[in-house]
């Protein structure tokens, strides 16, 4: 059952991540590839703070929120005011992730490879549970104010939005600040989680996870990463006993996505206590008909 717990715990933990990363590459149409640095430096921050000066865990999870937001400003300002898209801003990102990862392997502070061990152990099942319910909430409402509107109409048409007055580069650079706070919460619950972090932890192959997430999510969609994120750790952990073919069916979950959901498992659309109303309204309807045909 601790197992089980685990892997839930971890699923929750990824879904702050995902959820923030889908306001930046969902709704605002910017790929990124280096979302795992985000991720090292709250990891990084909020554990340093309660391993060496014995900061409380909620306050140390607020400086790794903002240590996280402060180098995403540092990343964002030069390459979004440049107007950076596409292939030029998705490897500018990997560059980033990447220098994130060494700068962590040589300082003294982080142990360099060898990584923080003993990291108290604040992150439990309900604190999860918590942090995610309060992310994804915010992230809605974000998504629905104005801002929101802004951002879709900036993924949509960045031309237009700009004629019709709306600032592309701040609606860019709020989402990045806002995903890599997300990062940066998602990375400090890591870090009190596992008790241990190095920075192989915060590789390339994270990143491309939490960018595959929302997009076989559906970049429109909120729930849909939720759901692509779930599936993609809970599976290869369902399949652990089958060893080296958990990874198989880890691309192969991805393929299928593609093939058969080109736009993502909910596309647009948003899975809501009203959707699955509808679905059983839809259905009493149908069998009402098909009572009346006979």
């Amino acid at each position: 059952m601790e197992y089980i717990y685990g892997v839930i715990s971890v699923i929750g933990i990824e879904i702050i991540a995902t959820v923030g990363l889908s306001v930046f590459t969902g709704f605002t149409g910017l790929f990124s590839l280096g979302h795992a640095a985000f991720m090292a430096i709250g990891a990084y921050t909020a554990a340093i703070l309660t391993y060496f000066y014995n900061v409380p865990f909620i306050l140390a999870l607020l400086a790794g929120m903002l240590m996280s937001a402060m180098v995403s400003f540092v990343i964002g300002f030069p390459t979004l005011r440049a107007k950076l898209r596409g292939d030029y801003f998705a490897i500018a990102t990997l560059g980033f992730g990447e220098a994130v990862r060494v700068i962590l392997e040589n300082l003294s502070i982080t142990q360099g490879a060898r990584g923080l061990p003993g990291i108290s152990h604040f992150t439990t099942l309900p604190v999860v549970a918590i942090f995610s319910v309060i992310v994804v909430w915010m992230t809605r409402n974000f998504i629905w104010s104005k801002f929101g509107r802004n951002a879709i109409a900036v993924r949509e048409d960045a031309v237009a939005a700009e004629m019709a007055g709306i600032d592309i580069f701040r609606v860019r650079m709020l989402s990045l600040v806002y995903s890599a706070a997300c990062g940066g919460l998602a990375g400090g619950l890591f870090a009190h989680y596992l008790n241990f972090i190095q920075p192989a932890m915060f590789t390339s192959i994270l990143s491309t996870q939490l960018t595959s997430a929302v997009v076989a999510g559906g970049m429109g969609s909120l729930t849909g990463p939720i759901i692509a994120i779930s599936l993609f750790i809970a599976v290869p952990e369902v399949l652990r006993v089958a060893n080296m073919w958990r990874l198989v069916a880890y691309g192969l979950i991805l393929v299928l996505i593609m093939i058969y959901r080109p736009s993502g498992i909910m596309g647009y659309h948003e899975l809501s206590f009203a959707s699955f109303k509808n679905l059983f309204n839809r259905k009493a309807a149908n069998q009402s008909a098909g009572g009346r045909r006979m």
